[in-house]
Parts: structure tokens; sequence; C-alpha cells
């Protein structure tokens, strides 16, 4: 496994981390404890050893299989990621609380990494109002927390903000992949870090599994070039390519995608010039294809009236790079009436949550007369 150093920690870690965002799941929606064990187990025997979790993710439950799974691991040989809800903060004693029940959650004495979690400015003041850096520098001082770094949601004036705002940053974990270089904070973001020597951790490298698998004709302009690896794992290269990325974060929800990834990076092959042209070409063949930048990071559930806000986009892009009207059709079908696009009812509520700033009523409004012009 790919290893990466960071030199202002004195430790090491794998390129790759695994994000406990996607856990498998049974068929009611719970997690997959069993196939969560198998996966685990696959990832340390082939060298991952950084974890992802939050607070919110699987509904609140991802800590606690997290920390259920880590345990049976000798705790020195991992490094647990988790994340400060900081939109739920209305004082210190909040900040106190929450984190003593993740320390519950991971069933650990310690934080590797806490992360103020996906900030904006609008959390930004929250941090200031509450003097959030006050308790997280008293945990660190405790031994509770290892490092103190955030994830990031906004434009490039916040990113900059939040970045100036405190000067004991020791990592930042931004969204980035070759679609989304001009996006949220960008290159120009990366570059920023790294000029402040602030190790960087990657998220949605496949921008959510997008960018996993496209049509034919795009596939084959991959495969002309390098027929060895998973056209998903062009995305991870081009992540790992930068010197100052230190981990890059999947959200792997099946055996098949954690292989393929531990054997990209068991086997890493930096990017060739050739092969960053022709991701060049295909980001703008993919650019004229996608319609809505929707990660399926799932921040804008639940829906007050049901919609599967994340499933319609999935849709739309997939109709967009397939051009399959029936396949497109028979998967909408599967939805019930409450999570189809046309239930929505432009409450707005969503747009405000989104991470990625779409304009949720609009786009899904679009899907639905595109779903009506299909069905004529």
């Amino acid at each position: 496994m790919e290893k990466r150093k960071f030199e202002n920690m004195g430790i090491e870690t794998s390129i790759l981390g695994f994000g406990c965002m996607r856990f498998p799941l049974l068929e009611d929606g719970t997690i997959n404890e069993l196939e969560v064990e198998k996966m685990f187990q696959v990832a340390i025997d082939g060298g991952i050893n950084y974890f992802d979790t939050a607070w919110p993710y699987h509904s609140g439950k991802s800590e606690a299989m997290t920390g259920k799974m880590l345990k049976k691991y000798p705790r020195d040989q991992v490094y647990i990621a988790t994340k400060l809800p900081v939109w739920q903060i209305k004082s210190q004693d909040d900040v106190e609380r929450i984190f003593n029940k993740q320390l519950e959650n991971l069933q650990t004495d310690y934080i590797d990494f806490y992360l103020l979690h996906a900030l904006n400015m609008d959390r930004a003041k929250i941090i200031e109002n509450c003097k959030i850096f006050e308790v997280v520098e008293r945990l660190k001082k405790e031994g509770k927390i290892k490092h103190i770094g955030f994830s990031f949601h906004d434009d490039a004036e916040a990113f900059q903000y939040i970045v100036n705002m405190y000067d004991k940053w020791e990592f930042c974990q931004i969204q980035l992949n070759y679609m989304d270089t001009d996006f949220q904070q960008g290159l120009a973001g990366y570059e920023m870090l790294k000029e402040k020597g602030i190790p960087t951790i990657i998220m949605e490298p496949v921008k959510g599994g997008k960018l996993a698998s496209f049509n034919k004709k795009l596939e084959k302009m991959l495969i002309d070039e390098n027929s060895e690896g998973s056209i998903s794992s062009w995305a991870m290269r081009y992540v790992a390519q930068f010197d100052n990325v230190k981990v890059i974060l999947s959200g792997m929800s099946n055996m098949e995608q954690l292989e393929d990834n531990i054997k990209t990076f068991s086997n890493y092959k930096p990017m060739s010039e050739n092969e960053n042209k022709v991701i060049e070409v295909l980001r703008e063949e993919l650019k004229k294809l996608y319609k809505v930048q929707c990660t399926s990071c799932e921040y804008c559930l639940p829906c007050p009236f049901g919609v599967a806000i994340p499933k319609n986009f999935t849709l739309l892009n997939e109709h967009n790079m397939y051009e399959n009207a029936e396949l497109t059709i028979r998967s909408y079908g599967f939805m019930s009436p409450n999570e189809m696009a046309s239930n929505c009812q432009t409450c707005g509520e969503c747009i405000s949550k989104c991470p990625q700033k779409i304009d949720i009523p609009t786009e899904l409004n679009k899907f639905d007369e595109l779903i009506k012009e299909i069905k004529r």
C-alpha cells in the first residue's frame, strides 16, 4: 500500500482512507455488520490504516459501527478520524458533550484526527461565537485529540477566511476530483494549503461514484490509454499525483470497490503526461453530459415531503451519460410516489443544506419534465 508522510505530525498513513459514510446496507436500510466486518479485515490486511467517520453518518450509527470494528485491532495501528457537527453547537458544553459521546461510540480514549465538520462562513461564525477552539485545544492538551483540522464545503472566499482564522490547523479535508478543479475551493485552495504547509485529505475523489463508469465511448478513451486499471482508478490516481495529498478517502459500499482501490494503491503508478491529457479531454466531454453536480452526500435529507433527492439526480445524470431512456424510466419506477421528483413541493428547505449549492427544487422540476417527455 502506498504511504504518505505527514511531516508536521511525524506520522505515516496509507494514502487510501476508508470512508465510513457509505457502509453496505441490509434490505431494511440498516448497516450490514457482517459485510462491514469482512471489509474491515480486507482493508487492514491490504494496508489501510486511516478510517474516517462522523457524528451524522448513517443517521448517527457510523461512529458506533466503526468503533466496534476497529476495537478488534491494536489501537496504535490505526488512525481514527471523526468530526464535530458545528451546526449543533450552541455553547462550549455542547462540544464537550458530543465529543465524550464520540469517544464512547468509537470505544477509544482519543481521536487521532478531529475535524470541525463541513465548514462554511455561517459555521465559522459559530466557531468564533462559541469559542470552540478553546475546547478542542484543551482536549488536545489532555491527549484526547491528537490533531485538529476541518472539512470544507463553501466557496473560495470562505475557504480563505477559514484557513486564516486559525493558525494551528494541522490538516484540512477538501472535495477534489478531476471534475471539480474549479468547484468550491478547487485546485486554488489546494495550492493555498500546500503553501501554508497544511496537509490535505481528499474526499469525493470519484465524485460520489460518478467517475466510476461512463458510456462506452468515454470509457474507451481511458481503456485505450491504460487497459490495466479500472475507470475509477483514474480518478483516484489523479488526486494522488498532488504531493501535499496525504490521504484519499473512498466511501466504499461493497467488497469490489474496496479490492479495486487496494489494487490501485498497492501497485501505484503516478499519472503520466499522456494520461493527464486524456483526463482533460474526458473532463470536457463529461461537462457536456453532466446536468447536476450532486455527490449523493445526503446532507439535503430528510426532505419533509419524502423526496429522494440524490436518487433523482443520479438518475438524471445517468440518463445523460448512458442515453438509455428505458433504463431511466424503469429505475424511476422503483421509487415510491413520495420519493419521485414530481413530489417536490418547492419548500426550499434543502437548498441551504446542500454543500454543492444546487438549486434543488429547480433541478427536480427539470427532471420531472424530462420524465414526462420520455414517457410521451
